[in-house]
């Protein structure tokens, strides 16, 4: 297990332990600055990369897993203390089996990004409104559910620019069996406005339509176990409300795993 910081290419903090790694960073971050993991393997990881941040059980496909860290408005999705500050405290081992185990919510990862291709949960969306951090895909999978507001931390969410044919889709990386989704949608009223229906499709092959309402909390649906390895939200159906501005907050994917 490798935890390092690369600036410019080059190394200049590391830790490599044979299953557990920590490093404490004491300087400021500077823009362009990486945090980078190396897994020993493929398999779960429990991992905290920044303080604020917290601990986060995630599954690896066993690559190196690199996060710009952020600078200006990509940072407006996080608390203001995140990767800020010239004391940083970073730490990876693999997963105890206990704490993978039973039934938990699947999608949360707040360590996502749109460079993340090895760390899952992972989100992503063929629409983010202007590109801006404050809506990206990775919002919806933070494990933050403040949906009575809009635009910064702590009410980032997936904002999908006014287009019905926005999608988002969820990797888990592996089969996972779930049975339950729950949406919190932005309801920064009379600001937003809300959708109907979104449709789910399934990576075998299924598809459910979820029944969604004008609400500030969450709003939850079952199904039969069905084991899967990703799935998409998309078919978006906006309400007739004067408001162009519909918007996901958190999306959470309950089960075990396989």
């Amino acid at each position: 297990m490798k935890i390092e910081i690369i600036r410019n290419g080059k190394s200049i903090a590391v830790s490599e332990e044979e299953k557990e790694a920590y490093l404490v960073f004491q300087e400021e971050y500077q823009e362009g600055d990486t945090v980078a993991l190396y897994p020993e393997k493929k398999g779960f990881v429990t991992l905290q990369l920044d303080a604020v941040l917290g601990r986060a059980t995630l599954y690896t496909n066993g690559n190196a897993f690199s996060l710009p860290v952020p600078f200006g408005q990509k940072h407006d999705c996080y608390h203001d203390a995140v990767f800020r500050g010239n004391k940083h405290f970073l730490w990876a081992r693999e997963a105890y089996q206990w704490e993978t185990e039973g039934y938990r919510n699947l999608a949360l990862n707040p360590y996502d990004a749109h460079e993340n291709a090895s760390l899952f949960p992972h989100a992503k969306a063929n629409i983010e409104t202007r590109g801006e951090s404050v809506f990206a895909a990775r919002n919806a999978i933070d494990g933050i559910v403040a949906s009575n507001g809009h635009g910064t931390w702590p009410w980032s969410s997936w904002g999908i620019n006014r287009d019905p044919n926005a999608e988002l889709s969820l990797d888990f990386g592996r089969d996972v069996v779930i049975d339950r989704i729950i949406f919190y949608t932005r309801a920064d009223f009379p600001h937003d406005a809300w959708w109907t229906e979104g449709t789910l499709s399934f990576s075998d092959g299924s598809e459910i339509k979820a029944k969604l309402g004008k609400k500030d909390g969450p709003q939850a649906i079952t199904f039969p176990e069905k084991k899967v390895s990703s799935l998409k939200l998309s078919q978006l159906i906006k309400a007739d409300d004067p408001s162009p501005f519909p918007a996901l907050i958190q999306l959470e994917v309950y089960g075990k795993e396989c």
